[in-house]
């Protein structure tokens, strides 16, 4: 769905006394500038409330019980839902199971070590059984992850839905940063998708409660190690990857050396120390683009809070399928049989 670029502007007249100062535009005043998808409209927070009134808590159980075992599912529904809403919207594409010749985004080298799936099956299975045809598949994703931020230690915000799901799934679609791009490669991803510098560096903090695998970020620590990396996490990095056996070809480690599974702004503080595992998280303090937003959010918790709630929002707004557009998926795994 295309976005629709809203500007409203006002003229202000210079010099009233000068008939031929009235048409000229000296000065414009620009009072609203948002880029928002046409059919935000159609979301709203409390979507469900007449068709499902038991949506979000059944959404929340299932992510509650989950959390209760694995405090990591919160870094994974984020890395799911980022990654559903910057390929076609966020419309649930990232679920469909490969079938055939035809091979979904699931499949993707990005997504190969996306998880969580089965906690979103799980809220399915029981929102079908309650409300059936109702819940999509997409909401799912954005309330789970809404709600995994909040038993993490993150701000509890309202999320609009009414979103719808895909019919689409293709694995040539999938183009996503990587994490050794600089921060203005990185940033024309975000921009393409209406998302500012500040929303990019609010979202990356997401990695406050991530993990990344060795092979993200070893060349960062070949040798004497990146200069822009304290040596002491160096160190530690080439312990933990050295460690790599048959078991464990490829170990992980935490992007957030202090708080590694609490939604907070420890990730920034950590970058202006050098200590950020991979380079695109270390460019962020580094970039005279950025850095300011990272220097604001390090010393300022309650920003950082709110900011994020903002951030998440916008992303779950990009792109959806309102309306009669799409379907509400049987099961999120496949798209429902062709009437």
């Amino acid at each position: 769905m295309a976005h629709k670029h809203i500007l409203i502007l006002t003229s202000v007249q210079i010099d009233s006394r000068e008939n031929k100062m009235m048409m000229r535009m000296k000065v414009m005043l620009v009072l609203h500038l948002m880029i928002l998808p046409l059919t935000l409209a159609q979301l709203k927070v409390g979507f469900y409330s007449a068709s499902c009134p038991q949506a979000e808590s059944i959404v929340k159980a299932a992510v509650q019980k989950r959390f209760n075992t694995d405090k990591s599912i919160t870094a994974a529904l984020l890395r799911m839902h980022f990654h559903d809403c910057f390929v076609r919207g966020c419309d649930a594409s990232i679920l469909i199971d490969s079938k055939g010749q035809n091979q979904s985004e699931k499949v993707a080298g990005p997504n190969l070590t996306v998880r969580g799936y089965e906690l979103i099956d799980e809220a399915k299975k029981t929102l079908e059984s309650v409300c059936p045809s109702k819940v999509s598949c997409a909401d799912i994703i954005t309330l789970a992850t809404r709600d995994a931020v909040g038993l993490s230690g993150g701000p509890s915000y309202a999320v609009p839905t009414g979103r719808r799901d895909g019919r689409v799934s293709n694995v040539n679609e999938v183009n996503l940063p990587g994490p050794s791009l600089p921060v203005s490669q990185a940033f024309q991803t975000f921009r393409n998708k209406g998302m500012t510098m500040d929303d990019m560096v609010t979202l990356l903090g997401a990695h406050t409660v991530g993990v990344a695998h060795c092979s993200f970020f070893s060349g960062r620590i070949s040798g004497s190690g990146d200069p822009t990396m304290d040596p002491a996490l160096v160190a530690k990095l080439k312990g933990i990857c050295g460690a790599a056996n048959s078991s464990n070809p490829n170990p992980t480690a935490f992007l957030d050396q202090g708080t590694s599974f609490t939604v907070d702004n420890e990730f920034f503080r950590q970058i202006r120390l050098k200590r950020g595992v991979m380079k695109i998280d270390q460019e962020l303090a580094n970039d005279r683009s950025s850095k300011k937003f990272v220097s604001r959010f390090a010393s300022n918790a309650a920003l950082f809070r709110t900011r994020f709630a903002q951030a998440m929002v916008k992303m779950g707004n990009i792109e959806v399928l309102t309306g009669t557009a799409g379907e509400i998926r049987q099961n999120c795994r496949v798209f429902n049989p062709k009437s």
